[in-house]
């Protein structure tokens, strides 16, 4: 495999830096005494306005380094299996990550069978390992194939003497050795002095710069429990960026895993490490998503394929169980969603109006949202979404029916908007999809689950397996939907049906009443294709109210397809005279 060096975009500094601080901090527990800004000798700001109008960076492209499958895994419960691990290498390499650190050698044989198939794969990212400073971790990184290993090394002065019992002196013989060793062994090498942020400034440069003149391909700036400012990181950076190829590796525990990205990128950084969704020990690692599109939208910086970020970091969600706060950028489930009246109103007449770039630049959809505070404008657009048209007497209805139903604290579905417009008009509901039975056992190895369907006038009965009682249900669910459908083809080459192909976009459960017999209330979002709809159901048993709103969901999706296919054989029927 032909190793992608990613310092093909070299390290270069820019005329106007961060001058040093007077009087740095050698305190092990904060990278400076206090967080004003830096004067010079004669009490002037450092940061005078022609540094702060320099550009962020000359460099055209940054480029990240993911650690998902290592740091990320890191945070307490996330356990990737090598498929996993395998399934989100493909992805991020889809996307154009330029390094992917697929996991630790040293941990377990599982988790270097994981890095192998990664190592494997003929991926275009450079594949690489973790490893401690001991020649050991270098040699289960050999054994995996990767291209190169992470290198990290105590840089603090507690890493060094509280942590690893050494002195500063033999923890630079040290990295020297393993340098030359893996370099030896033709393994791409990045130096990361360990909590660097704390540490003393003169020596992590003497150990970094060690690392370098010993064969190194580039040094990390590590600031491992995010506890740096972006003045200390500037002045850090600045300082081993003159030595060489310089990386970036910012936590989010103070709130500036981004803010240090940007400081470390002005001073002289040419590469950001990241998670996806930002996911890691503790308060997690800076977001490779929120980098991304920040250095686009904002320095016009290219790092990877931003249109596929949404479809990351839902890969990532689903493949580590991490839920996506609704108010992360990106991909959170608000992040282009409106439901206040005037903001509504605003972004219907114009898509910028409430949002700093169109969703559609990360791969995603705008979605207005109904509650108390929406107003007439988003009623009405939701409504033709489903191709409903109303009179103004009922769309004042409505609106009345959506506020009174979000005033007691209820998320308004599309089910139940379209009830109210239902109601409202006095239409009886063509039900395309009904539950008619359901059973379901979780006894056993192997959760099982047998439905009963309406499907138009005939009935069908399937059951399916999975892995606990719901997954079983809607498996079931599936099963009975695709019996006498036109089939297609499955990702995995499986034969599936084109009619119930659709994305379960979310699934969230409330339990609405106390105790051991409370009942639940399942929401789900489904969409296929161009389509989506909100459902949720109320039941003491969360299986049948999954699966319910599940058919509730596709009978919705199925209903909304039914009238376009009307619509279109009538627009068919009406094309020869047309043509006349």
């Amino acid at each position: 495999m032909v190793v992608r060096r990613i310092e093909q975009v070299a390290s270069r500094r820019l005329a106007g830096k961060f001058a040093e601080r007077n009087d740095r901090s050698d305190s092990l527990d904060r990278p400076s005494s206090d967080g004003a800004r830096p004067s010079s000798d004669d009490g002037s700001a450092d940061t005078d306005t022609e540094t702060l109008l320099n550009p962020l960076t000359h460099l055209e492209e940054v480029q990240l380094l993911d650690t998902t499958l290592r740091d990320g895994e890191q945070m307490p419960g996330v356990s990737l299996t090598p498929a996993d691990k395998l399934e989100v290498a493909r992805e991020l390499d889809a996307a154009g990550v330029h390094v992917i650190e697929a996991g630790s050698a040293c941990t377990s044989e599982g988790e270097r069978e994981g890095i192998r198939r990664v190592a494997r794969e003929g991926l275009d990212a450079t594949v690489t390992s973790f490893a401690r400073g001991v020649r050991s971790d270098i040699d289960r990184a050999l054994d995996c194939d990767v291209d190169g290993v992470n290198l990290v090394v105590p840089a603090s002065d507690r890493h060094v003497e509280t942590k690893v019992g050494s002195s500063r002196e033999e923890v630079v013989e040290t990295t020297v050795e393993l340098v030359e060793y893996a370099t030896d062994h033709g393994l791409w090498v990045e130096v990361l002095g360990e909590d660097g942020s704390r540490a003393d400034l003169d020596y992590l440069e003497h150990l970094m710069g060690a690392g370098l003149d010993a064969g190194a391909d580039r040094v990390c700036y590590c600031d491992t429990v995010g506890a740096a400012g972006p003045e200390h990181t500037a002045e850090v950076v600045s300082r081993l960026a003159d030595l060489g190829p310089t990386s970036l590796h910012t936590h989010d525990d103070l709130g500036f895993g981004v803010t240090n990205v940007h400081a470390g990128l002005k001073a002289g950084a040419d590469t950001v490490h990241g998670t996806v969704t930002g996911i890691g020990e503790r308060a997690g690692n800076v977001a490779i998503e929120e980098v991304a599109i920040a250095l686009d939208r904002c320095y016009d910086i290219d790092t990877i394929e931003i249109d596929r970020l949404y479809r990351l970091c839902r890969r990532v969600a689903d493949v580590t169980g991490v839920v996506l706060p609704p108010n992360k950028a990106v991909c959170g489930a608000n992040a282009f969603a409106h439901e206040s009246g005037i903001h509504t109103d605003g972004t219907l007449k114009d898509g910028a109006m409430y949002e700093p770039y169109p969703p559609e630049t990360v791969g995603r959809e705008r979605r207005l949202v109904l509650g108390k505070h929406a107003g007439r404008a988003g009623v009405a657009a939701a409504l033709a979404e489903h191709e409903i048209d109303v009179d103004e007497a009922e769309l004042r209805e409505i609106v009345s029916r959506v506020k009174e139903l979000g005033d007691r604290g209820k998320r308004v579905t599309d089910a139940d908007l379209l009830a109210m417009a239902e109601d409202v008009q006095g239409r009886e509901r063509d039900r395309h999809v009904e539950l008619v039975d359901l059973s379901a056992s979780s006894g056993g190895n192997l959760p099982t689950a047998s439905v009963r369907l309406r499907v138009g006038d005939e009935e069908r009965v399937a059951s399916g397996t999975g892995s606990g009682p719901v997954d079983a249900g809607l498996e079931a669910v599936r099963t009975a939907l695709e019996a006498g459908s036109e089939s297609g083809t499955r990702a995995d080459g499986s034969e599936r049906s084109e009619s119930v192909a659709f994305e379960l976009d979310s699934y969230h459960v409330d339990a609405i009443t106390g105790g051991t017999d409370a009942v639940v209330t399942v929401a789900v979002d489904l969409s296929r294709g161009d389509r989506s709809v909100s459902v949720s159901a109320s039941d003491a048993d969360i299986t049948r109210a999954s699966v319910v709103a599940m058919v509730d969901a596709l009978d919705r999706l199925s209903a909304v397809e039914s009238n376009d296919d009307d619509d279109s054989v009538s627009d068919s029927a009406e094309l020869p005279e047309q043509a006349e």
